[in-house]
């Protein structure tokens, strides 16, 4: 048996590209504007409150093609989750 060793950022890489590979392999795309509740699910927030002070802030995108029908950008809201993520410290 052969063990292979990777660098957690190697690895992470590696699974983005095998999650790709396997939804352009089957089809699968996810579509490019998004509900209200399913942004407030991939942010991880229960508020619209909170929602609508992202879109305000001009933190995420957003659409309105219709007076009452807001969709947000899904690449937004992936931006600004890894523009706020901290990196482990290994205290070494």
């Amino acid at each position: 048996m052969e063990v292979i060793c990777l660098e957690d950022e190697a690895f992470y890489a590696l699974i983005e590209k095998v999650v790709a590979r396997v939804k352009e392999k089957e089809g699968i795309k996810e579509d490019k504007w998004i509900s209200p509740e399913e942004a407030m699910s991939k942010l991880r927030i229960k508020s619209k409150t909170t929602l609508q002070k992202l879109r305000d802030e001009g933190k995420i995108r957003f659409s309105q093609p219709e007076k009452k029908l807001i969709l947000y950008d899904l690449d937004s809201i992936h931006t600004f989750l890894e523009k706020h993520t901290n990196e482990i410290y290994d205290g070494i």
